[in-house]
């Protein structure tokens, strides 16, 4: 089975996560930006994973989407949404992740399945503007604020039983 990963990425860790994905399929697996363009007919498998920036996620994931969800309801897919409010326990789960929930439910296109996966903070890489604008929003939510760190709270594990569960789909 050839399998597609299409990542939407803004500071990198959608990417990564797409790329570690791959690693454990392995075989016949190709990762894509949802910019390139791509046939999806080519694919008997599709995973979509897209990052929130200030509470969004990418206008081209919506558009490729909307172009695309009978074909992607037509195949073995899964969705997975990276944002740092996933740190937290209670909101990292599809049902628990406001951003993710809101999203699942907006669409047409129905995953086979779908996770949630933390970010990672950059604030040494960030622009003015985005590091005080993030910190503000860590500020209010309880999370690290020193613009000088750089903290990966992605759970590789999570990560991976998601992809060897996206392996066992029929």
């Amino acid at each position: 089975m050839k399998t597609l990963i299409l990542y939407s990425s803004h500071d990198g860790q959608t990417k990564k996560i797409a790329a570690y994905i791959a690693e454990i399929i392995k075989e016949n697996v190709d990762v894509k930006s949802i910019s390139d363009v791509v046939n999806l007919q080519d694919y008997d498998r599709i995973i979509i994973g897209a990052s929130i920036r200030y509470g969004h996620f990418n206008k081209q994931l919506y558009e490729m989407l909307e172009k695309h969800t009978a074909l992607l309801n037509q195949k073995i897919t899964a969705f997975f949404g990276v944002n740092l409010t996933a740190r937290k326990p209670e909101k990292s789960t599809p049902k628990t992740n406001v951003y993710v929930r809101k999203f699942l439910q907006r669409i047409t296109w129905q995953p086979t399945i779908s996770a949630v996966f933390a970010g990672a903070l950059f604030y040494p890489r960030y622009t003015f503007f985005d590091r005080v604008m993030i910190q503000f929003i860590m500020r209010i939510t309880g999370g690290e604020t020193d613009p000088t760190k750089e903290i990966e709270y992605t759970d590789w594990q999570k990560v991976r039983s998601f992809s060897e569960m996206f392996l066992a789909l029929k």
